[in-house]
This record gives C-alpha cells, sequence and structure tokens, in this order.
C-alpha cells in the first residue's frame, strides 16, 4: 500500500547522505519511486558534520542526472545577493528543463548574519525583506519575454531588445534594476516553496505547513489557503504516532510504517501534498520502498507535475 495517489510527496534529503555520490543514488531512486521533487536543505554555517557543497550547485549537477523529478535548494534571502538567487534558479531551471524550485529561507541568527556582515533583523524587518527579495525574484524571471531570443542569424540579432525588460526594483533594503542575465525559465517562473511562518504565503507556489501546541494542521492549511497558497504541503517527519485530528502529537517520530500510512490517508482530504523528513538512509529506503507511488511523476516540467500553470510575464501583459 502507497501514499494516496492525489497527494504530492517531496522528500528533503538533508542528514541522508554525506557524499556526493551518495546524494546521486538517492536523488536517482526518489525519482524512480515517484517522489515529485526533492528538497536540499542549507544554511549559511557549515552544518554540524562539517563542511558541504552549497545546495544550489548540488541541485545543479543533479540536475542532468534526473529527468523528472524537482530539484528544490534551500537559498537563504538574508546572506545571499536577490539577483544572484534569481540567476542562479533560473540557469537551474534551463539545466533540468523545467525541474527548478526554491525552499525560501531567512536564517537571521547573529552568526548566520555575521558571515555577510550582517546583523539579525527585527521581525518586521525579516518580513519585508523576505517579501522583496520573492517579489524581486519573480519580476527578474519575467524580464525576458518568452520570445526574446530570436537567433536571427542573417541579421545577426541574438535577442530583441524591446522584449527584454529593466525591473526597476526598489526594495526595503537593496535595489535592482535588471533585467535577468538569464533568458526567461522554462517554466516561466520557478515553483516558490515558503514555510507559512516567513509572511510570504500569498506569494509562494506551495505553502509548507505543519502544527504546533495551539493549532492544528487544518487550521495552519485554511489560513494559508485564504492568504492565497495555490498549494499548500504539510511538514511530516518519516515516521509518526497515534490517530486522530493531525495534531503536533502525531507529529513526532518513532511510529510505524502503518502509522504513516494512516496519517497519510488524513492528510490526502487536507493538503495537496507532504513533504517528507527523514532522519536517516534506512528511514528514507522504507519511505522509497513502502510509501512512494513507485512509479515517475508525469512532468515533464515540475509545474505540470504539481498542476501549477505557467505564468505569463507581468512585461507581456502590460505590452
Amino acid at each position: 500500500m502507497s501514499a494516496p495517489p492525489q497527494l504530492h510527496l517531496a522528500v528533503e534529503l538533508d542528514g541522508v547522505t554525506d557524499s556526493v555520490p551518495a546524494l546521486v543514488a538517492a536523488v536517482e531512486r526518489a525519482e524512480a519511486a515517484g517522489f515529485a521533487l526533492v528538497t536540499l536543505d542549507d544554511g549559511p554555517l557549515p552544518p554540524p558534520s562539517g563542511t558541504r557543497i552549497e545546495a544550489g550547485v548540488r541541485a545543479a549537477y543533479l540536475s542532468r542526472r534526473t529527468t523528472r523529478v524537482g530539484l528544490a535548494p534551500a537559498l537563504p534571502v538574508t546572506t545571499t545577493e536577490p539577483f544572484h538567487v534569481a540567476t542562479q534558479l533560473a540557469s537551474l531551471d534551463h539545466a533540468s528543463q523545467g525541474r527548478a524550485a526554491w525552499v525560501v529561507t531567512a536564517p537571521n541568527g547573529a552568526g548566520e548574519l555575521a558571515t555577510v556582515g550582517r546583523t539579525p533583523l527585527a521581525d518586521a524587518d525579516l518580513r519585508r525583506e523576505t517579501a522583496d527579495v520573492v517579489d524581486v525574484a519573480r519580476r527578474l524571471w519575467d524580464s525576458w519575454e518568452d520570445d526574446a531570443v530570436v537567433r536571427d542569424v542573417a541579421a545577426g540579432r541574438y535577442l530583441d531588445a524591446d522584449r527584454v525588460h529593466h525591473v526597476h526594483f526598489e526594495g526595503a533594503s537593496f535595489t535592482v534594476t535588471g533585467p535577468l542575465i538569464t533568458p526567461r525559465p522554462p517554466q516561466g517562473q520557478v515553483v516558490v516553496l515558503a514555510a507559512d511562518t516567513l509572511g510570504v504565503t500569498g506569494r509562494a507556489d506551495v505553502a509548507l505547513v505543519g502544527a504546533d501546541a495551539s493549532t492544528t494542521l487544518a487550521d495552519r492549511v485554511a489560513r494559508a489557503r485564504a492568504e492565497g497558497a495555490p498549494l499548500v504541503f504539510a511538514e511530516v517527519d518519516a515516521a509518526f504516532t497515534g490517530a486522530g485530528p493531525v495534531t503536533a502529537e502525531r507529529l513526532r517520530p518513532g511510529g510505524s510504517v502503518a502509522a504513516l500510512r494512516t496519517l497519510l490517508a488524513d492528510l490526502a482530504g487536507v493538503v495537496d501534498g507532504v513533504r517528507l523528513h527523514p532522519a536517516t538512509p534506512e528511514d528514507f529506503a522504507v519511505l522509497a520502498t513502502q510509501i512512494a507511488p513507485g512509479r515517475p511523476v508525469d512532468g515533464p516540467t515540475l509545474r505540470d507535475t504539481l498542476g501549477l500553470p505557467r505564468p505569463v510575464s507581468v512585461y507581456a501583459q502590460s505590452a
């Protein structure tokens, strides 16, 4: 018995792999098992186990070793230049032929921000900056219209300059003139995933929600949908205990495969997908063999797999 077919399954591979060959093997296995996408955690500080390759670079490496699964690196908005974030993700979408996604993170610890010479932001300022980075990334992805590249050899023209636009974005802590240095991504815009606690739920394609001591998952999901998230994914560990309403009590590791299947069946009527967080390679193996659908996702792009429309460039609309 596998997860209900209407649930999109994502899996976080942080902690599952400790080398590049192991990462490649895990992603290939996730693709064959039918996961819609894999996410790759990261942050400004090295992990407890030591150094590792940055998530965006890992995703780029995996883009030519896979054909169906979505690739979603975690790129921080507080320690990475917004223009570089947008460029890196657009390049990933081209390299993967339309399978790029972005897990928005906003680290705000003193040690994390010290890596780029900044100090922690107030909550309101952090939310504003996170929203600004997502907004400017979307504008930059739109800055090249779909037909901007003409490749007119006879006339010696690579692009139509009238279809490449400056974004002239001014945020609270940065400005970006643009345009992007990369043509528009195959998906139009990269799929954006963000936790509902970041204050950008209405700007995301997929809101990531959980439950805590004061709210149930259903409450968080309802709030995310009301704020405009097209899709909502539940954040869940590799195994769960208990049954009944989906509360924080059921979001604790240590349960059985049967309990996880029951939970997924309950979630099928509440959310559009789940992001599973296996803690060990053994946990991931169980997910790949006993929980995942066991067949490749539809594709060919991640937006196709998730049923998300391809956005029209805001500049093409205005023209």
